[in-house]
């Protein structure tokens, strides 16, 4: 119920986010594209409202938990402009399903498919990595500014994810077995780090 409380309620930020970035959007055809993600997150928030639904609980009961970190991370995080927009779906959203996709594991297969289903990718990362590739082709000096940020990103999502566990002792209790201790919640950790790096060497940029 937690994890997939979580996943709904981050589903949902995505959606409002992501419409938002849109406008920032220097061309029509990223504003639609934008636009589109977000409506494709939408339909994942469905998707987990209507199991939360079928497992007896609320989807507001089931997300209220996660409202204060997640929101936190975002007022955080709100993008200036819209390759700041840009960055955060590729660098933050990604970091995020790399986690879900982790913890998936240690759950039951339904739950476990429902959780890969809506964290498909749906051509976000395509997308992203086109935008920032074209960015720094045409200003170089952006660089270091996407990096920056990316490391901002990682840093507050670290952060918020911390004050998740420390409050839901059923998402570490979770991920203590699933990992089989402390040191296993460490590799998994580092696995979702070496994959962000991998997302940026794979741009080019420093992370």
């Amino acid at each position: 119920m937690d994890l997939l409380g979580a996943l709904a309620y981050g589903e949902l930020s995505a959606f409002d986010r992501l419409a938002d970035d849109a406008r920032m959007a220097p061309t029509l055809a990223g504003r639609a594209e934008m636009s589109a993600m977000a409506t494709v997150e939408l339909g994942h928030y469905e998707q987990l409202a209507a199991r939360l639904t079928e497992l007896g609980t609320s989807p507001e009961k089931a997300m209220e938990p996660f409202v204060a970190a997640l929101d936190t991370y975002h007022s955080l995080t709100e993008p200036s402009t819209w390759l700041e927009g840009v960055v955060k779906a590729y660098v933050g959203d990604g970091m995020a399903a790399d986690f879900y996709r982790e913890v998936s594991e240690f759950v039951d297969e339904s739950t476990r498919a429902l959780i890969h289903d809506v964290l498909a990718d749906g051509g976000r990362a395509e997308f992203a990595a086109r935008e920032l590739r074209a960015a720094v082709a045409q200003q170089p000096a952006a660089a270091d500014r996407i990096a920056l940020w990316a490391r901002r990103l990682v840093g507050e999502a670290i952060s918020q994810t911390q004050h998740v566990l420390a409050d839901r002792d059923s998402l570490m209790l979770l991920m203590i077995e699933g990992t089989g201790g402390l040191s296993g919640v460490a590799g998994l950790i580092t696995r979702i780090t070496e994959r962000h790096e991998e997302r940026m060497t794979s741009l080019g940029l420093r992370s």
